[in-house]
């Protein structure tokens, strides 16, 4: 029996699979030496992981490892289906319903777990996420498309104007919305990216992302798919904004604004929250119904798109801490630095010790804008004498604007002008709700 037969196993484990006659998609029953039986398909295991463990999936859908060690005896009982993927059939088109195009750039809700690493890899196209979605066929008529392959750490200010223009492209083509596929650990600047680089939006664009791949049994892949293209197809809004669960149960599917939303978990599936601000939107998976907070922009076929998709990427984001090593800042002042954001502690502080490098900075017209580290409140930089002098520097206070989203508005903002007094006062101007004079209180 070939090695890729077992593909992943090694050694012993190796060994003992080959004598037994098993192979990938056997149903195995392995007996402990205290007597335990388990009973499951062989699947894979990762060449990269220890080598003393059998995979089993079992039949609740969950895979688990038995250590050789603990293993008495070793079966073959049948035959089950070696794991791949084949996408089902796509779902017919219902004529007369809302136009919602599907970009996909990649992500765990557009992948799979590959066997060989036991890493999740891309692997779903856009089509693949409508097809494996059957509910979507009587929420919109879906026209999917792939753009970019992409895990989100590799997603950047190319990546943005890719994205930007793609969305320009479908509200052309006559999209009453447009849900984009993307790997949640930087979705949230991706997010603010689009809202500052289209402005003046007919229709809803949601970034949609999975905590857990679609191979899991608490993936929340689909249903975060399903509220999105929902809102997308049927909310009365107009704005980027970010559709993921509310909270751990499989209910409400929330839209939060994209220049207010951050990601603030690992792991769970509510990981996003809107920062000092209320959720956009809300979708009921069970019933269907929409729910909107006031004020929020809304559908207007006749407004015209403004596309401004550059962004530069000589914009620095730096957080300080005790021990801050202020060569950083003459670092990023010496790369060509146009503008730099801190983030400070509390309401808005750093080190004196940092305090020459700012002015330094300054005197070469390099704008300085001050967040908090806390994600939730705004920067007050009245209150301490640090701050006093921090402002009389010229250290410019973003007011409510969480740090990401200043990092990414001022990229966006210096590649819309030169002039370092036309940058600030761009950054103090509330472009895509990013900031306000007043934080809501219950905001948390």
């Amino acid at each position: 029996m070939s090695v890729s037969a077992l593909e992943g196993y090694h050694g012993e484990i190796l060994r003992r699979l080959r004598k037994s006659g098993a192979k990938v998609g056997s149903v195995i029953r392995l007996t402990s030496k205290s007597g335990e039986v388990f009973e499951g398909i062989l699947i894979p295991r990762s060449e990269y992981s220890d080598p003393r463990h059998i995979v089993l999936k079992m039949r609740n859908g969950y895979n688990i490892g038995i250590s050789l060690e603990r293993t008495e005896k070793l079966e073959v009982i049948g035959e089950g289906e070696k794991p791949h993927f084949t996408k089902p059939s796509s779902p017919p088109i219902r004529v007369g319903l809302p136009r919602v195009a599907i970009i996909s750039t990649g992500g765990t809700i557009a992948s799979r777990v590959d066997y060989r690493t036991g890493a999740v890899q891309p692997a779903l196209t856009a089509a693949d996420l409508a097809s494996v979605v059957p509910e979507l066929s009587s929420i919109a008529e879906v026209d999917a498309h792939i753009l970019f392959s992409e895990y989100s750490e590799n997603i950047g200010p190319m990546h943005w104007k890719g994205m930007a223009e793609e969305v320009a492209k479908r509200i052309a083509d006559g999209a009453e919305g447009v849900v984009i596929s993307h790997g949640t650990d930087t979705l949230h600047y991706t997010a603010a990216a689009l809202s500052f680089a289209l402005s003046g939006l007919p229709i809803p664009v949601l970034l949609v992302g999975a905590q857990r791949s679609s191979d899991r049994p608490s993936s929340d892949a689909a249903s975060n798919l399903t509220g999105a293209v929902a809102l997308a197809a049927r909310a009365d809004m107009a704005l980027v904004g970010v559709a993921m669960h509310q909270d751990l149960s499989d209910h409400i599917i929330l839209a939060h604004r994209g220049t207010r939303v951050r990601k603030c978990h690992t792991s769970r599936r509510d990981a996003f929250k809107s920062i000092n601000a209320n959720p956009l939107a809300s979708y009921d998976l069970k019933t269907g119904q929409i729910e909107l907070t006031n004020g929020v922009p809304k559908r207007d076929k006749s407004r015209k798109l403004a596309l401004r998709s550059r962004f530069d990427q000589h914009a620095y984001l730096i957080k300080f801490y005790p021990g801050f090593n202020t060569s950083m800042i003459d670092s990023a002042v010496s790369a060509g630095a146009r503008g730099i954001v801190l983030e400070g502690t509390g309401l808005g502080h750093v080190s004196r010790q940092l305090f020459d490098s700012v002015k330094k900075a300054l005197k070469r017209e390099i704008p300085f804008f001050m967040t908090s580290q806390t994600i939730w409140g705004r920067v007050d930089m009245n209150v301490y004498n640090t701050g006093r002098d921090l402002l009389n520097l010229g250290v410019t206070p973003l007011e409510d604007m969480i740090a990401e989203t200043a990092i990414v508005k001022l990229m966006w903002v210096v590649a819309q002008t030169k002039s370092a007094s036309k940058i600030r006062e761009m950054m103090l101007r509330s472009i895509a709700g990013e900031m306000t004079s007043r934080t809501l209180v219950e905001a948390s």
